[in-house]
């Protein structure tokens, strides 16, 4: 049986992931509290001892409910947390750490970016510059690999900032959904995500970065509709800002000539699955958060 690590169990994609590996795979869910990525030493030391087949790197630093952190707080500790895992190298089978399509560079998205569209911009943020950075050295590591996500949801999401998550809860609270400004996504259902990876456990890939997407593009004004359907609500839904931002999605061909039998969980599907999951949990909704 394969011997996983998955870093940053307690995030929304990393206990997803250890949900859905552990019955397949001996994994380790790995918390901060028990290794801290931004010491090199420690980082080191644990590798070097527990020689794992396949680190899954999930662990990322952004702005959260929770913590607000500086520009150069979110770079330095990425960079950081990524290199020390990289240094050691020699000490696993492969590495899968997800990127972002911010890679891309925010303000030159592009409809259906594809893995080629790589490097043709610098990443203007620092969150995309950091992922645009590992991007750079994974290319030039033999077992390293950059899976690049785009719209991402699902439960343990962030629902008081995350769209799809937080018009449900919306929803349940007869709250009208609300829409910064409209926009294309591609959204990938996380239980997705959890299959892709079995994937790339059990397989070498032939490439060192793929977009990891469905393929379709969706509005949000769209995506709120089918919230409200499933609900059964008449609900209004409150646009603030005329147009479209830039669309951001990405073209997975690449991804799809790996996995060719590949079945994306149809979106609808998706949603009501995680409206059903926040209503057999409403009491985690914290109604006086849901404005926020």
């Amino acid at each position: 049986m394969k011997k996983i690590l998955v870093t940053g169990s307690n995030g929304f994609i990393g206990k997803n992931l250890v949900e859905g590996l552990s019955k397949d795979y001996r994994v380790f869910a790995l918390k901060r509290d028990e290794l801290d990525l931004l010491k090199k030493e420690e980082v080191h030391k644990y590798l070097n001892k527990n020689k794992f087949d396949i680190i899954i790197h999930s662990a990322n630093q952004n702005s959260t409910r929770n913590t607000l952190v500086s520009e150069y707080e979110i770079l330095d500790r990425n960079l950081k947390m990524f290199f020390n895992l990289e240094s050691c190298k020699n000490y696993y089978g492969k590495m899968y750490y997800f990127g972002s399509g911010a890679e891309y560079d925010i303000n030159n998205y592009v409809p259906m970016m594809q893995e080629e569209y790589f490097g043709k911009f610098i990443p203007s943020d620092p969150y995309g510059f950091s992922k645009y950075i590992m991007s750079k050295i994974a290319e030039q590591d033999n077992n390293i690999y950059d899976l690049r996500l785009f719209g991402i949801f699902g439960k343990y999401e962030e629902w008081e900032r995350r769209f799809i998550s937080n018009a449900i809860c919306r929803c349940i609270y007869d709250l009208p959904v609300t829409i910064k400004q409209n926009v294309y996504f591609d959204y990938l259902y996380v239980d997705d995500l959890v299959k892709i990876m079995k994937w790339f456990i059990e397989n070498t890939p032939a490439m060192k970065h793929y977009n990891l997407c469905t393929g379709n593009r969706i509005d949000l004004l769209t995506i709120a509709n089918k919230v409200l359907n499933i609900s059964g609500k008449n609900l209004e839904i409150l646009i603030k800002e005329r147009g479209l931002k830039k669309e951001y999605t990405g073209n997975n061909a690449r991804l799809l000539s790996e996995i060719n039998n590949i079945k994306f969980t149809h979106i609808d599907t998706s949603i009501k699955a995680l409206y059903d999951y926040y209503s057999r949990n409403i009491g985690e909704i914290d109604i006086r958060k849901i404005n926020v």
